[in-house]
């Protein structure tokens, strides 16, 4: 067998049918705005955490909604409230509100 200096990825294919969303239906009865994201990305091109700490809220809702609760946490804890990505929301969400509650949400979760 000749070695090419790759290997094959896992597959990463999410089965929405076997996902945790428990996480995602607690930040959903905080922030109901969480649904009316369209994942334009404006939050994630402003945010200026974001290159240092991979920060981006349109990450964190889509982990949200494919039940990654672990990729979550390091990613909100990069993010500095600064408030940019809730000025250029085309939808309005506020995103800070939205951080603020996965937080509290993540943390019960992690005290369990």
């Amino acid at each position: 067998m000749m070695d090419f200096g790759f290997s094959l990825s896992p597959s990463s294919t999410i089965n929405l049918d076997k996902a945790d969303l428990s996480l995602l239906r607690k930040v959903r009865a905080l922030e109901p705005d969480v649904d009316i994201c369209m994942a334009c990305g404006s939050c994630t091109a402003s945010c200026t955490a974001g290159p240092f700490t991979g920060m981006s809220v349109r990450k964190v809702i889509n982990d949200l909604q494919r039940g990654r609760a672990t990729e979550i946490g390091k990613m909100v804890s990069g993010c500095m409230l600064c408030g940019k990505c809730t000025m250029v929301c085309p939808r309005g969400i506020n995103t800070r509100h939205l951080i603020l509650s996965l937080w509290r949400v993540y943390d019960k979760e992690a005290a369990r």
